[in-house]
Order: C-alpha cells, then structure tokens, then sequence
C-alpha cells in the first residue's frame, strides 16, 4: 500500500511556489496574518520541506532556519536550527501531514549536525508539539497578533 503522499526537502523554484501557496492559504487568509510579514528574508536561505499528494498537490509546509539565521530567529547557539511556518491545508488535516513535516524539518536538522530544533507555536497547537516530544519553555508572548510559546526538542 502506498502512502496517500510524500515529504520531501523542496528543490527549486516549482517546490518553493508550492510551500508558498500553502502558507497563505493557512496563515494570510485562514488566519488573517498580513501578507506582508509572512515572507521574509530568512525564506531565501531555508530549508523547505513540502508534503505533496500523488498527483502533485501540495498538502503541506515547513521550514528550517539554520546557521546564523537560526541564530538570528532563536538566540541560541548555532547547533539549534529554528522550525517554523509549518503549516497544513484544510483537506489534509487529520492525516498526518504535519508529524511527517515536522519529523523531515528534525531530519534536514541532522544532516546538517544541528543538536536541538526550537519553534515558537501557537498556543492551540501545544498538544500537537507536545506529542512529538517538544517541551516549552518562557513566557507566552504575540507574534502576528497570535500568542505563542518557545518549544525546543533535543535531536
């Protein structure tokens, strides 16, 4: 049996535009976070990993800051790489595209010898994180006028 879909490292302009297109779908028009501010610079550097059905549908998004960007996002050391944007179309919630997402976006960590993953959740999705071992810690604070909590999971 196969998997009704697959995640993969996005490669190139077509992948990139897939993330993209799930991103605001999810959070400029589902959640009303301004277009604006949901792309930024660290897009260009990122890993993206992308979750597409068989036919080529985009389900699913995620991104990995690494490096000085990581840096730069999280204020922990080089080793911990940064998880963000991940984000899930209505029709495939509820099938696992987001533990696949999350569990590739913690594999492209390791390729790259990072030795923890930080994430700044939404408070709604604690649980989700929660169960895929990630432990918050600090304050809740806003981010696009949502609130959210630090997360981090040793690798």
């Amino acid at each position: 049996m196969t998997a009704a879909y697959t995640v993969r490292e996005a490669v190139g302009t077509d992948d990139r535009d897939a993330c993209f297109a799930v991103r605001r779908a999810v959070f400029v028009d589902e959640q009303g976070v301004p277009q604006e501010i949901e792309y930024d610079t660290y897009d260009e550097t990122a890993v993206h990993v992308l979750a597409v059905r068989a036919d080529g549908l985009p389900l699913g998004t995620g991104r990995l800051l690494h490096g000085a960007d990581a840096v730069g996002k999280t204020g922990a050391d080089a080793s911990v790489g940064s998880l963000g944007r991940l984000a899930v179309s209505k029709a495939a919630r509820g099938l696992g595209v987001g533990a696949a997402l999350v569990r590739a976006i913690e594999d492209a960590a390791r390729k790259r010898g990072l030795s923890a993953v930080d994430l700044h959740a939404q408070t709604h999705a604690l649980g989700f994180y929660e169960r895929l071992g990630y432990e918050a810690y600090g304050p809740e604070f806003p981010d696009a006028d949502m609130p959210h909590r630090a997360m981090r999971r040793a690798l």
